[in-house]
């Protein structure tokens, strides 16, 4: 079996109600730009990054991914997925124009499609494949309710629906206000709709300074929440640290975080309790399992960010033992011929070989209108 050629892949999905917003980003699509990396027996692997859907750096990354990479690819084995990705993170020429960021991501893209390869050549579902069970609960926590854009009357009536209609009994909304009283108040409204027994998790996205931070994060423990996600600067360790030492509330991070020593670096300093490592801004699952293995052996739970939008992720936490808990969005649910399914708040374990991230045809012949 070896690898004869890749191509790129742009796919823009629409977001909820034409466009969200949390407390730094706006957006009205999601991006998922990829590759196919087609094999010598008729298989193709696919594999997807995350963006905000901006045509002209989404094309970057397949390109870097395409023009950069896919050369070192071709001829060879797409199942020795380890030892291609050293050989892919250690090419000089990309190493020198960065380390993180664009080329991370397009090797992210590429190792998903090498592992999707090799789950479809093994005839298994990824989460077999890497030794997971079916019988495992892995529980969704809904966020496609509590953006920061809707009104608080729309944010309660969401999230109770999730809570009430679809089954979910966790669902994480924004904070970052230019009123920080206006967060609390919009978090004391959903409390009070959902009641005692649903969990809340919240999240900043790094909108503020550490007095803030450790000002409404005090706060928290009135309203029973699980976590306050990426409340600072997403790469300050030390800020993270001293405000997990000022509230009583656990930290949530890792969506901002490319390498596995910057996880780390937060998870040796006590800066962070719940582990969020995202497989497209690492450099795919290779990179996602080092880390979901530190994390693991700290004792700190491993609760991925949904940058692939649950396709990827739900067979990673099928498989490792430190996942329990998986964000849901729906948006990429349309594009996949076999998306996440939800039953009564839980995944439900793929059946169909390979990552899960195979887009349906009418999703492949929206490239052409990009």
């Amino acid at each position: 079996m070896k690898i004869t050629h890749l191509t790129p892949i742009i796919l823009h999905a629409p977001v909820t109600r034409g466009g969200i917003a949390d407390s730094t980003h706006s957006i009205t699509h999601w991006g998922a730009p990829g590759v196919a990396i087609h094999a010598d027996n008729g298989l193709v692997g696919y594999g997807f990054s995350g963006t905000h859907a901006h045509l002209p750096t989404d094309r970057l990354i397949v390109q870097c991914a395409t023009e950069a990479f896919g050369p070192l690819l071709v001829g060879e084995d797409p199942r020795e997925v380890r030892y291609l990705w050293e050989k892919l993170h250690k090419h000089s020429p990309v190493l020198w124009v960065g380390r993180s960021g664009i080329t991370h991501l397009a090797l992210g893209a590429i190792d998903i499609a090498l592992w999707d390869l090799k789950a479809k050549a093994a005839g298994l579902p990824l989460w077999k494949l890497l030794g997971g069970s079916s019988r495992k609960r892995v529980e969704a926590y809904n966020t496609d309710g509590g953006w920061l854009n809707w009104p608080i009357e729309q944010l309660v009536s969401d999230c109770r629906r999730l809570v009430e209609q679809d089954g979910y009994r966790a669902v994480k909304i924004k904070l970052g206000s230019a009123d920080a009283n206006e967060d609390l108040r919009r978090l004391g409204a959903v409390r009070s709709a959902l009641g005692p027994s649903v969990r809340i998790m919240t999240d900043a996205n790094g909108k503020w300074n550490l007095p803030l931070a450790v000002q409404i994060g005090r706060r928290l423990r009135e309203f029973d929440v699980v976590w306050l996600e990426e409340p600072i600067a997403f790469d300050d360790v030390g800020g993270h640290a001293r405000l997990a030492q000022a509230i009583d509330t656990p930290i949530a991070l890792g969506e901002q975080l490319y390498l596995a020593h910057q996880f780390r670096d937060f998870i040796h300093a006590g800066a962070v309790h719940y582990v969020q490592p995202d497989v497209v801004r690492l450099a795919g699952i290779t990179e996602w399992w080092q880390v979901a293995d530190l994390a693991h052996s700290y004792s700190l739970p491993v609760v991925p960010h949904v940058g692939d939008m649950c396709q990827v992720h739900q067979h990673l936490c099928f498989a490792h033992p430190g996942c329990a808990l998986l964000e849901y969005i729906p948006w990429l649910r349309d594009w996949m011929r076999h998306p996440a399914q939800i039953q009564d708040g839980h995944f439900v374990a793929p059946e169909a070989p390979g990552a899960g991230m195979e887009p349906t045809v009418e999703a492949l012949e929206r490239i052409n209108r990009i």
